[in-house]
């Protein structure tokens, strides 16, 4: 049986920083892509220049423009140009494993299979991203094969069920690839989960970087009415702090307490996470970032549920 065709897609939208990594770790692929198609949604920098530059190494790779379109019309645009049936995704601010496309296409042999999730890690070079990828990744030991859901970061899918299920949901940019993951939960489509197909995500570099990210996702899920009672924890638990604050104005022997909840939080924020960083200065910025994060859901799921109304 020869190998399966596939096309693979993804957009951008000024990724001059991070799409040399993608398009190398591309031209190494043990199974080269047979064609690549990338979506431009308008980049004011140098993205569509380095892309151009790759051409006379990758061949079939293509560049469509779409000014102002986001990742899931750019998605949506892609596939529908694509040639072939099966269709490969990641992101710009990812590098893909030599053996990525090989790995997850193989998996179509079976006729069933309609949508392979690939899996994903991190590639941090400072601590604070090491600390960043917790919030951002599903982390090896907590993956749980029967119920992973695709992320555009290592995904697959067949063109003829792409255009079945309506596509990418055009009216969300935020958490794109997970309101759709949602919507093939909800239909009961088995997706088959390909550990082996890794792609290597860029974590935040900073703090805007990762409030904005936060931000991002949980506007979205709001807007689109998931993980209700994960945000709703969240607003509980600094509900319980301002009501044990204000008791412990009334009467001071709470005190205590307020301080002990206060560092049991701070140690949980420790606890949870510092197995995936073993460095001791992520004991300070664990909890900073635990905060960020909260705050940023906090925001994120005001705005975005204002947006769904």
């Amino acid at each position: 049986m020869g190998k399966i065709k596939v096309s693979l897609i993804t957009t951008v939208l000024n990724e001059e920083s991070s799409i040399e990594h993608f398009l190398s770790s591309i031209a190494i692929q043990s199974q080269k892509p047979n064609e690549v198609i990338i979506v431009d949604a308008g980049s004011t920098d140098k993205t569509v220049d380095i892309i151009k530059s790759f051409q006379p190494f990758l061949k079939n790779l293509k560049i469509l423009v779409k000014k102002g379109a986001n990742r899931s019309a750019g998605r949506n645009l892609a596939i529908k140009s694509a040639k072939n049936e099966i269709i490969v995704m990641s992101d710009a601010g990812c590098r893909l494993d030599k053996e990525w496309v090989k790995e997850i296409s193989r998996q179509f042999v079976d006729k069933k299979i309609k949508v392979v999730a690939g899996f994903y890690l991190a590639e941090s070079k400072t601590v604070f991203q090491k600390c960043v990828a917790p919030y951002a990744l599903v982390m090896p030991d907590r993956v749980n094969p029967k119920n992973f859901l695709p992320s555009s970061r290592s995904m697959a899918i067949r063109k003829t069920f792409w255009k079945k299920s309506g596509g990418f949901p055009e009216n969300y940019s935020d958490n794109e690839d997970f309101v759709y993951a949602h919507i093939l939960k909800r239909k009961k489509i088995n997706t088959f989960f390909a550990r082996k197909a890794v792609v290597y995500w860029f974590p935040r570099k900073n703090i805007m970087q990762f409030w904005t990210m936060i931000y991002r996702f949980a506007r979205g899920d709001a807007k689109a009415g998931l993980r209700r009672v994960k945000i709703a924890s969240i607003f509980l638990r600094y509900v319980g702090f301002i009501f044990l604050g204000l008791l412990c104005l009334i009467f001071n022997d709470l005190l205590i307490l307020f301080v002990l909840t206060i560092f049991c939080y701070i140690f949980w924020s420790v606890f949870k996470n510092y197995k995936y960083v073993k460095d001791l200065r992520a004991i300070f910025l664990l909890p900073f970032l635990q905060l960020i994060s909260d705050f940023s859901v906090i925001l994120g799921s005001i705005v975005g549920g204002l947006g769904s109304g």
